[in-house]
């Protein structure tokens, strides 16, 4: 299918509200998210019939001219296969025509994104880790969520509501002013809506067509370089030499004691078995609802505290510089993964991404993952090839600079913008900054090389001799040092 493309000058925005539905609006957007779950199920069921059924045909030794045609999964087929199928089955015969088309058009829409990303991962085609057959959602588990793009699409004139198709007018919880004054204006069309079951509340993410007004920086000639940490969130280097730090909030652990008081209680209730089919109590539910509302609150004002953050940062700079952490790999760390979640470090990287390009129109460099920003001195470019992570002070034995670890980090950072003068900025990109001479090493772990053991008699190889043994390396010179403007 042919992705959208916006026309020039406009880009695609999102603007998300919280909604206030009474008790009959939630049962029907309950109904709509269900049957957004049966039709992606029925996708995956008939889809994945035809190659159970292939299988066993060539168990049997039919030719593979005579084994059962494979079914495809574009979203015009399942449409026109499922239209075909709701007015006899008995799992839809009953009840289709209480939702909208466009509930079943999601499920359907998303069984096809899921089957198209497995056959592209299976073959080669898509990046990232290998991804699984789609298999079939769980009541349970299953986010409720439902996407509308036909019919009545609406934010109202007064501000607090919104109509939906076959929902009707639903109250917002926050006024809809931004995304209406600029309907009203012209320069925003809705083109789809999302309604999602999240933190125990209900959301619409309208998805409009917005024109591109770039908001000016405070500094369109700075750049400042961001070195993201645990116990700081972020320290801060610009391009004049200036550093700032900004403290790591810590929701998690500001909560972690009222976490486990209600952890506890919640444990002290009956609840629910699978195994033996056994009910959670009231009283299981209840205390259950008290710990998802500390758990909700966290995150609010995790997510609350990274958007001012970021904001801040994006309109003040004209080049930010960031570094391209391996995230997943640091959560594998079992002392430091609750901190590291709890900061955020791939969502500020998002939102700085999106803000300075497409609302302030500014630059973002991501430097290379192997980059040595830690190891490398600020003042006179010499490499260490071994700094572990308690060393918290840096002290060059080239030219005797002692600096603190994360401002050194953040003053190379800065320097970096210097020199990633074209391309994207984006990792990768090879036009995006020269290559940076670095002593072999000083980019990836580094530790003492041992010796080989001496070769027993008749091993391959023979033994070391002694001018073969490796040692660990010495700081070295860079050939151009990074200076800041």
């Amino acid at each position: 299918m042919k992705k959208f493309q916006p026309q020039p000058g406009f880009v695609v925005q999102a603007y998300r509200f919280a909604l206030d539905p009474n008790a009959i609006q939630e049962h029907a957007l309950r109904s709509h998210c269900g049957a957004a779950r049966a039709a992606y199920n029925w996708a995956v069921g008939w889809v994945s019939a035809s190659w159970w059924q292939r299988r066993a045909e060539e168990s049997y030794g039919i030719s593979e001219a005579e084994l059962t045609k494979w079914r495809p999964w574009s979203l015009p087929a399942l449409r026109k296969a499922f239209n075909a199928a709701k007015h006899t089955d008995p799992r839809f015969a009953a009840w289709w025509q209480e939702n909208s088309k466009e509930a079943y058009s999601t499920g359907l829409a998303n069984a096809s994104a899921a089957f198209d990303n497995y056959a592209k991962s299976k073959n080669g085609k898509r990046k990232g880790a290998r991804m699984g057959a789609p298999r079939f959602k769980v009541k349970r588990k299953a986010r409720l969520a439902c996407r509308f793009t036909t019919g009545t699409i609406r934010v109202d004139t007064d501000g607090r509501h919104v109509t939906l198709p076959r929902l009707g007018t639903i109250r917002t919880h926050e006024p809809t002013a931004k995304l209406l004054a600029r309907v009203q204006a012209g320069t925003a069309r809705i083109l789809s809506v999302t309604v999602r079951h999240e933190r125990g509340r209900w959301f619409a993410s309208f998805q409009a067509e917005v024109r591109q007004d770039l908001l000016p920086v405070a500094r369109p000639d700075a750049a400042v370089g961001m070195d993201l940490g645990v116990k700081m969130l972020a320290v801060m280097a610009d391009s004049t030499g200036q550093i700032r730090t900004v403290a790591n909030p810590g929701h998690y652990d500001r909560a972690r004691r009222q976490l486990r008081r209600a952890c506890r209680i919640v444990s002290r209730r009956q609840g629910p078995d699978r195994r033996t089919g056994q009910k959670p109590s009231r009283r299981w539910e209840k205390a259950n609802a008290q710990r998802n509302k500390v758990h909700h609150r966290v995150a609010n004002l995790r997510e609350d505290a990274l958007h001012k953050f970021t904001t801040s940062v994006a309109a003040e700079y004209g080049t930010v510089v960031v570094e391209d952490l391996n995230v997943a790999g640091m959560l594998r760390n079992r002392r430091l993964a609750r901190q590291i979640a709890d900061a955020g470090f791939g969502e500020i990287r998002r939102q700085l991404t999106y803000k300075t390009r497409q609302r302030h129109g500014t630059r973002i460099v991501v430097a290379d993952r192997w980059y040595p920003s830690s190891k490398t001195c600020s003042g006179c470019g010499a490499v260490k090839a071994k700094l572990p992570l308690h060393v918290r002070t840096y002290q060059c034995d080239a030219c005797g600079l002692v600096i603190d670890r994360d401002d050194n980090a953040a003053l190379n950072l800065a320097a970096l913008a210097a020199a990633a003068t074209t391309g994207t900025g984006v990792a990768g990109d090879q036009d995006t900054a020269p290559a940076v001479s670095k002593p072999r090493g000083a980019d990836q772990k580094t530790r003492t090389t041992r010796p080989r053991r001496t070769a027993e008699a008749g091993r391959a190889g023979g033994a070391t001799l002694p001018h073969q043994q490796q040692t660990e390396a010495r700081d070295r010179t860079q050939a151009e040092a990074l200076t800041l403007w």
